[in-house]
This record gives C-alpha cells, structure tokens and sequence, in this order.
C-alpha cells in the first residue's frame, strides 16, 4: 500500500502533492464528492491544503504522465 501511495505523489512548486482523485480513490469516495467536502470544511484544512495547477504544471505533469502527444519527440 504505501509504495502505491509513493506513486501517487507529485513535486510542484517544491511542495509534495497529491492529486484530489488520487485522494478520493484512497478514501473510497468520487472526486466530485471530495472536493464538495473540502470546500465545506476548508477552514478545518491548512493554508496551503490546496491549490490549482496553471497551466504550464499541467503540461508538465501530463508529459511526465506520458498522456499528452505534445511531449512524444517526433520521429
């Protein structure tokens, strides 16, 4: 379990996250539904709990992921 765990850890902005479905998944609940009770509950959580990526992190993220054709060399 925890090097599964491990896998779902990122570094941005210096900072070691965790995507919010990744954390949906280990608590058993839909994406939709955890983000609902954070945003409920925000004063419960830390300053820096949360944020979005801009959109060069998800570029960047998404090219370590492999998903996006951007990032293949082309051949």
């Amino acid at each position: 379990m925890n090097e599964s765990i491990e896998n779902m850890i990122y570094l941005v902005r210096g900072h070691r996250v965790m995507f919010d479905q990744d954390l949906a998944s280990l608590y058993g609940v839909e994406t939709g539904a955890f983000n609902r009770a954070v945003k409920r509950n925000i004063e419960k959580f830390p300053e820096d709990f949360a944020f979005r990526l801009i959109q060069s992190e998800w570029e960047s993220l998404r090219c370590q992921f492999g998903i996006s054709n951007k990032c293949k060399p082309k051949s």
